[in-house]
């Protein structure tokens, strides 16, 4: 076996096309499944920590608190996210539930509520989280952002509803272009205050923006570069100035825009819907393999959720003998897990990364 490295060690290795000890690891959740597998490895209700640690992950996020005033009315049955406004009720499903999108306060809205939709201050959030984050995990891969930077399409559809939203964004003459650019002034000014908080230890800077459906893509490649891409681009500047890799979160048949990333300067990319036109780890790890690292691929709509700890395993198996030659890649279920995922079913996901993961001496590049 390979000498054993740090987390951060690792990932850094995968990101730069080499061949580490082990696969770097991810975890993402929706709440129920975080609540089930610590009580299944006896821990603390609380015990975020101590669940990363069981699993193996290998990334540890920053994120900020909102330590403002208030600007957005709360509502009756609804939560409202205190930054953007958007709101949520809480529907049931057989799996237990979710907080789902609604109301849509800007459906149907004039040019003025556009302008004056309130946004918070950069300097309404508490940033020496970041500083403490990086003090407690000195040897693990840290990450600023998140899915939601650069979030564009998705994140205007939740606050006017997508039809509306794929509507606006495609006229030029919208408001919706003004509002767009306003977002990313904000995020990128609380990237920047996050940047100089961390004192050069952030290793790579989360986006996304949805790009396709589960058979192609959800906009044109014209509407991409008018309209996306140079918006990116100010996020690619800034992650280019502080020499930190970008990846970006892109689900669905999202390969179509890859060689647009790459033209970006993005280097990994996040999700990998296996299931989704385009998309097996085969295709994209014989396409572009030598210019992308991938994290994602295991699917949260796959053997994970529906098949049996045989399945899962098998699934794990299959993806990292394609994923991890040369390096290049990080395990990771392709969305948060669901509730239906059975906890056996996790628990057998993790145990299967860290043990067909290993790289042997034999297989350096």
């Amino acid at each position: 076996m390979k000498k054993t490295l740090t987390s951060r060690e690792r990932v850094l290795r995968a990101f730069h096309h080499e061949e580490p000890d082990r696969v770097p690891i991810q975890y993402l959740d929706n709440p129920g499944v975080r609540v089930r597998l610590k009580q299944h490895y006896g821990l603390d209700a609380g015990d975020d920590e101590g669940l990363l640690c069981r699993l193996g992950t290998d990334f540890r996020g920053v994120y900020t608190n909102y330590t403002g005033q208030p600007i957005h009315p709360d509502v009756p049955d609804r939560k409202v996210d205190p930054v953007w406004g958007t709101r949520t009720r809480w529907i049931e499903n057989e799996a237990g539930g979710y907080w789902d999108f609604c109301d849509y306060p800007l459906l149907d809205a004039t040019e003025e509520a556009y302008d004056n939709w309130p946004l918070p201050s950069p300097d309404d959030f508490d940033y020496s989280v970041v500083g403490e984050l990086c003090r407690q995990h000195p040897d693990r891969a840290i990450h600023i952002g998140h899915a939601g930077i650069g979030d564009l399409m998705n994140s205007s559809g939740m606050l006017m509803g997508v039809e509306q939203a794929m509507m606006e964004i495609i006229d030029p003459d919208s408001p919706i272009q003004r509002f767009l650019d306003r977002r990313i002034d904000f995020q990128i000014a609380c990237l920047e205050r996050e940047l100089d908080a961390a004192k050069g230890r952030i290793d790579f800077l989360w986006m996304g923006e949805d790009l396709g459906t589960q058979r192609g893509p959800i906009i044109s490649m014209a509407t991409y570069r008018e309209f996306i891409k140079p918006r990116h681009k100010r996020i690619l500047d800034l992650a280019q100035a502080w020499n930190i890799p970008v990846m970006i979160h892109s689900c669905g048949s999202s390969s179509w825009a890859f060689d647009e990333f790459i033209d970006l300067g993005i280097t990994i990319v996040d999700t990998l819907q296996p299931e989704a036109t385009d998309m097996s780890p085969a295709y994209l790890k014989s396409r572009w393999g030598d210019r992308l690292t991938f994290h994602g691929c295991i699917s949260t709509a796959g053997p994970v959720a529906y098949g049996t700890v045989e399945d899962v395993r098998r699934n794990m198996r299959e993806t990292l003998e394609v994923m991890m030659p040369g390096g290049g890649y990080c395990m990771s279920p392709t969305h948060c897990l669901q509730e239906n995922s059975p906890t056996e079913n996790v628990v057998a996901m993790y145990e299967a990364a860290r043990e067909y993961g290993a790289y042997r001496e034999s297989s350096c590049q």
